[in-house]
């Protein structure tokens, strides 16, 4: 079968197009354009325009910039009438968007620097919003996307630039397609085209089967036109929302739309999104409020972050979408302002000043809204600042529902007795997880290398022995001076010279602190020239984890740890002789002041390394960031959003986020990639009932109470050993008492021991922990004596979707009760999608259906699948040079060659393949070609992308 020209491509479009509902109509120029225009207008507005009131039309289309014309197009116009009366009408319906007049044309010529036919453009109301370019199957799509670029340069603004009105462009070679939006001007990168999926991320590739029936029927092509393409007020460009990122908003305003009466709160209302880090979370959220708050019954929608920063960032990141359309609340009063405040529709504020706003003494101020019908949207909900906050949220509003954002879902498997994410806010409503982004290059994939810090000295048999200080040698100076100069020896490859920067977290403030010394000497020294920044809490008590200044409880001087602070001031002053500021820790807003700057001078790579223990690992997007540093224990989704740090899309030369782990962080990599990838993963787990938590903890009160019956009475311990006794009592209570924090009906009066007793304890059990560290009893064994510290590269794993697809094989065989029909339709959908793998798929469909059963040890997996690949290679190797009468040692030869110099071999070298005769001059041509695409799809097949 021959392939399948352009021009039949089109014209199967055309047909498509016009069973959808497209009146088509022949236009051969600008002037049968404008005619069409004219009458498309009149039509859609019922009115009649005389020559004179349609060029007033004409030179309001004819003003600005491609972005000025996206504004236009949605906005009401006027013109004065021949006869003085005022006309006002519309180019578009963009609140009922299906109520528009629709028709598509083909060839039309437009004459600027270059005359250029389009090929195929869909006209609403007579404007051409849609333009598709086509190109035969066989060619790379990008060379239709290029030909879009060079019409923006020489004929869109032709003429009476109507083809600047251009909203969306298609691209397709038939069976593979992408849209984008007009960029106009813009620099336009290949990487800003998507692929349109179905709600469960599966790619409609095909033009005529799949792509046109969903997304270019008339009404959907509307809606994603008039309400899902937004306008960059900063960048002024138009941003088309990604396939997930519009299923989020529409279940969300689904849910909402549904649930109009809500009677009291009711988590089932409720839902979150699962979108992985790094996918866009910003700009779906502001859609999803955006939308919300036009729907009449929603008196506010109010977007929660937990941290001063991010309350700063989404602001801004909001302003950018939609100048003014958000209001932040700079304090809690400011919040309450606001909130009763009619006109003010959409609000930015932090969990804490939403907390104070409705548990201060200022809660008489919320009255008038307490009833009120009001959507929160929490950002980041995997985080665990929904204890008693979120629980004073849910009982003080009475008519409210909430959405939460989250790349990293707290889920059965990382909950770690606490509540899950479906707990606290419903069903999942959407997932788009690593793999699906990975796959759609919506972000990067992961390059982690494992680099081992100490090896055993011979004499020692085994490490491993019972006892051993792990924090000893992990905190050992000369380990940490190694890892310094192992980073400062491949910084530079690493950031390409210094195109990128890099990010290091640390085990707690004490490790930066002496990572930051390190830097520090090694910079006086003329070891390096490398701009190196840090920042970390120096409140005490204060978790690091979410801190910063700015809100109440964040300052006083009984709070203050001196030495942190000091070390930190000079530190600051490293960085104000850096870049010429003058930032100090001398109040909150001073300090607040440095984070906001270090975080900017992080964003546009202005500070080579960054150094943190817990802050900006999470809720901080750079497209500069290429690598992070490790030395600290990560897991679960900790891991995952410290190593997304690095994987934001830029240009063609950020090709990876790159991981350098100074732990063994193997397992807990796998653990976390595998978990977060699963479609399947379970989201919700059976809670153990309050009053057995009731029963538990008044059960531990009294053995607390036989160690030590009064607060007094922990003074009078005697031992270490019994001092850890007391310690782990406590402990447990502790535990307990967190957890049952999450039940709406926790009371004190419950429990065998008051709010105030159970304070008093705690004091005491800080004191100790303090005094005897947190260990058991005895002296570990020091075995620095015993190692050397040296730096060796043991292990690179490229995190890619075949990674991740062998990841979910292994888990997948140790879950014996799953239906293993679902799990090979999911494994399946990962070939399918993952384009290297397309012509393996077939293979790798009947080892799993046929050869997985028989594998009990998920360890053997690679192996077999080795052995059933090296067969199969020899039975289509034997069938090829059978079928051909080929030299299988001259075709193996060449494949060699092939392989080697990665150049094509040509069809005189193919020819020469054949044993005995050789074909005539007539049926070289046909044969050759035929045996060269057999060779190409074997290698194609069996070699390219085997490995990893």
């Amino acid at each position: 079968m021959s392939k399948q020209s352009e021009q039949i491509l089109e014209e199967q479009l055309v047909l498509q197009l016009g069973k959808l509902g497209y009146h088509y109509i022949s236009i051969a120029d600008e002037k049968a354009l404008l005619g069409n225009l004219k009458s498309q207008l009149e039509k859609h507005n019922g009115i009649l325009l005389s020559t004179v009131e349609f060029d007033k039309v004409l030179n309001i289309l004819n003003k600005g910039s491609v972005f000025e014309k996206a504004k236009l197009l949605r906005e009401r116009q006027h013109i004065v009438r021949d006869n003085g009366d005022n006309l006002y009408f519309e180019f578009l319906n963009v609140e009922h968007w299906c109520q528009n007049q629709y028709q598509l044309t083909n060839q039309l010529s437009q004459e600027g620097k270059y005359r250029n036919r389009y090929d195929v453009t869909l006209l609403v109301n007579g404007l051409p919003l849609v333009q598709i370019e086509l190109k035969r199957r066989g060619l790379e799509m990008k060379e239709a996307f290029n030909q879009i670029n060079r019409y923006q340069k020489h004929s869109f603004g032709a003429g009476q630039g109507l083809f600047q009105y251009v909203q969306l462009f298609v691209i397709s070679n038939g069976v593979n397609t992408k849209y984008f939006s007009n960029f106009g001007i813009h620099r336009q990168e290949y990487l800003q085209t998507f692929h349109w999926t179905d709600e469960s991320n599966k790619q409609l590739n095909n033009l005529l089967t799949e792509f046109t029936d969903t997304f270019l029927e008339p009404c959907h092509v509307s809606k994603m036109i008039c309400k899902y393409i937004v306008l960059n007020e900063t960048e002024k460009k138009l941003m088309v929302l990604r396939p997930y990122q519009y299923y989020a908003v529409e279940n969300i305003i689904k849910k909402v739309t549904e649930n109009t009466v809500l009677n009291g709160y009711d988590v089932e209302k409720n839902g979150y999104i699962w979108h992985t880090t790094g996918s866009g979370k910003t700009l779906t959220s502001f859609k999803a409020s955006q939308v919300l708050s036009r729907i009449p019954a929603i008196k506010k929608v109010v977007f929660v972050v937990d941290r001063k920063d991010l309350d700063y960032q989404t602001n801004q990141e909001y302003d950018k979408f939609s100048k003014g359309c958000v209001s932040a609340a700079d304090t809690t009063d400011d919040l309450i302002r606001k909130l009763n405040d009619p006109s003010v529709s959409i609000i930015v504020t932090t969990i804490q000043k939403l907390n104070n706003a409705i548990t201060g003494r200022s809660i008489a101020r919320m009255a008038k809204i307490q009833h009120q019908r009001m959507v929160f949207i929490f950002d980041e909900c995997h985080r665990s600042q929904f204890g008693d906050t979120h629980k004073n949220i849910v009982s003080y509003f009475s008519n409210i529902q909430l959405f939460g954002f989250t790349g990293t879902p707290i889920l059965a498997e990382n909950a770690d007795g606490e509540k899950t994410t479906s707990s606290l806010f419903g069903k999942c409503l959407h997932k788009y997880v690593i793999t699906d982004a990975i796959r759609d290059e919506n972000v990067l994939r992961f390059s982690v290398e494992y680099v081992q810090t100490f090896k055993k000295k011979e004499h020692i048999i085994d490490l491993k022995i019972a006892d051993i200080n792990e924090a000893e040698v992990f905190e050992a100076p000369e380990r940490k001076e190694a890892i310094v100069d192992y980073i400062l020896q491949y910084h530079s490859q690493k950031t390409q010279n210094g195109a990128f920067c890099a990010m290091m977290c640390v085990q707690d403030i004490d490790s930066a602190i002496q990572y930051y010394e390190l830097f520090r000497r090694k910079g006086k020294a003329d070891e390096h020239n490398l701009k190196v920044a840090t920042i970390f809490s120096f409140v005490a008590n204060e978790e690091e984890m979410g801190f910063v200044p700015g809100e109440s409880g964040d300052s006083g001087s009984e709070a203050i740890r001196p030495h942190r602070r000091e070390l930190l001031d000079e530190y600051i002053e490293d960085f104000n002789q850096l870049f010429g500021t003058s930032h100090s820790t001398k109040d909150s807003l001073s300090f607040y002041n440095y984070y906001n700057d270090v975080a900017k001078r992080a964003k546009y790579n202005e500070v080579d390394i960054l150094l943190v223990a817990n802050m900006f690992l999470t809720g901080f997007d750079s497209k500069y960031v290429n690598t992070l540093y490790v030395d600290k224990n990560l897991r679960y989704h900790g891991l995952i959003q410290a190593f997304s740090r690095t994987n934001r899309t830029f240009d063609k030369n950020k090709t990876q986020g790159n991981i350098v782990c100074f732990r063994n962080l193997k397992d807990r990599t796998d653990e976390a990639i595998t978990l977060f990838s699963n479609k399947d993963a379970i989201d919700e787990i059976i809670v153990e009932p309050y009053v057995d938590y009731v029963e538990k903890f008044n059960a531990g009160v009294k053995r607390l109470l036989e160690i030590v019956p009064t607060v007094s009475d922990v003074d009078g311990l005697k031992s270490e050993e019994e001092d850890l006794s007391f310690v782990l009592a406590f402990r447990a209570l502790i535990r307990l008492q967190k957890k049952m924090g999450h039940y709406n009906e926790f009371d004190w009066k419950d429990l065998d021991i008051d709010e105030q007793l159970f304070a008093d304890y705690t004091s005491k059990y800080l004191d100790i922990k303090e005094k005897i560290g947190d260990r058991d009893p005895g002296e570990k064994t020091s075995i620095l004596n015993d190692i050397d510290f040296e730096l060796e590269l043991i292990r690179r794993d490229t995190i890619n979707v075949t990674y991740i697809l062998q990841l979910l094989i292994k888990l997948k065989t140790k879950n014996n009760g799953a239906d293993r029909k679902s799990i090979e339709e999911e494994i399946a959908n990962l070939l399918s999608t993952e384009v290297s793998l397309r012509s393996k798929r077939e293979l790798i469909d009947r080892f799993i259906v046929e050869n997985m059963p028989n594998i009990t040890d998920a360890d053997d997996i690679a192996s077999e699948f080795e052995n059933f690949w090296g067969i199969e290679q020899k039975k289509e190797f034997s069938r090829l040079v059978q079928e051909e009468n080929l030299s299988a040692e001259k075709t193996e030869r060449l494949i060699e060659n092939y392989l080697f110099a990665e150049h094509e071999p040509l069809r005189d070298e193919v020819i020469e393949l054949i044993d005995g005769e050789k074909p005539s001059l007539l049926q070289r041509r046909k044969l050759g070609d035929r045996i060269l695409l057999r060779i190409k799809d074997f290698v194609d097949t069996f070699m390219n992308g085997v490995a990893g």
